[in-house]
């Protein structure tokens, strides 16, 4: 059996250049080798109020960024979270089995109650219990995660080892799946944090950025004084995080991309990333134009998806309820 893979962005801004290429931009080469779902997790969204218009729009505007990084509809399932009614279904049983310490230890958790102080709802306290069945109901075996989700990617490895024991073989264990180069990439401004679609300052550069302010956000990028081109994330942030981004963006390793500047100065590097940015950003922007500009087809796509997605969550979830005694819908 192939291999599966499963990701989950949420719709609460437009994706940053960070979210291209260490996510986006990845999962085409996953459908060589792995059977692939794609989840806009729009239910994880409200945990922070939205407007409804807004999310109305970011959750097909995920899905088409998804489609125009080159992803195969026909090869991997895309679909939308609240589409999939397993999805909090599965939640809700495996919440039963999540303790409270656990998620008060959560990191992300601890940042958003201190920034959301105003809405610090149940859900965003209990939202790693409904992603971890957004990964275990698809029988995962890889997630693909940042430093900032193997927290949540741990709690659903637990849990699945926690409801195997107690209930018998049941879920798969998912792996850690290793970020490639351009899964580090760092805000412009501030390379000590990620570069962020959900906080964009002048740091960030998103997908919907014309090509020329992406190059000036690029030229005005922090450094420093060492006045020399190495990959050294550790001492050199500023200058390793546009290594990273012109290695992502030129199919390269930062080790690699570095060997071409032995000898120059930082604008020769910020100019050949400005470059590489902008062919990236030229290439991705016109195929979402065409998705977003033919939502029929978005929304046939989709809708595909969600059917495909439900029938093996469906099955997954049939074999959780057995488990724990409930009775199974009866058939007509």
């Amino acid at each position: 059996m192939d291999k599966i893979i499963f990701s989950g962005v949420q719709p609460s801004g437009t994706p940053s250049l960070g979210n291209y290429l260490g996510a986006f931009k990845q999962f085409p080469k996953f459908e060589e080798a792995h059977k692939v779902y794609l989840c806009v997790v729009d239910e994880h969204a409200i945990t922070v109020r939205q407007k409804p218009e807004d999310l109305h729009h970011n959750t097909l505007a995920i899905a088409a960024w998804y489609l125009a990084s080159g992803i195969n509809p026909n090869v991997s399932t895309i679909f939308i979270q609240s589409h999939v009614p397993a999805h909090t279904q599965l939640g809700w049983m495996l919440s039963t089995l999540t303790y409270m310490g656990e998620l008060e230890r959560m990191t992300q958790y601890k940042d958003k109650s201190q920034k959301k102080a105003e809405n610090l709802n149940a859900g965003l306290f209990t939202y790693p219990a409904l992603m971890a069945a957004d990964i275990l109901l698809y029988d995962t075996h890889a997630v693909p995660v940042g430093e900032d989700q193997k927290q949540h990617l741990e709690l659903a490895r637990n849990l699945a080892i926690r409801f195997n024991n107690a209930f018998g073989d049941t879920f798969v264990v998912p792996e850690f799946m290793a970020p490639p180069a351009g899964a580090r990439v760092r805000d412009l401004q501030n390379p000590e944090k990620k570069m962020s679609k959900s906080e964009p300052g002048p740091g960030t550069i998103l997908l919907t950025d014309t090509p020329q302010e992406a190059a000036k956000k690029i030229k005005r990028a922090q450094t420093d004084n060492e006045a020399r081109i190495v990959y050294d994330p550790e001492n050199q942030a500023g200058i390793s995080n546009l290594l990273e981004i012109l290695a992502a963006c030129t199919n390269r390793t930062p080790q690699q991309a570095v060997m071409e500047f032995e000898g120059q100065q930082y604008g020769a590097l910020k100019a050949a990333v400005a470059e590489s940015v902008v062919f990236a950003l030229e290439d991705i922007q016109a195929k979402y134009k065409s998705y977003m500009d033919d939502k029929a087809e978005l929304t046939r796509i989709l809708r595909e998806g969600s059917e495909k997605a439900n029938t093996h969550a469906e099955k997954t979830l049939n074999r959780v309820k057995d488990k724990l005694g409930f009775v199974i819908p009866f058939s007509a």
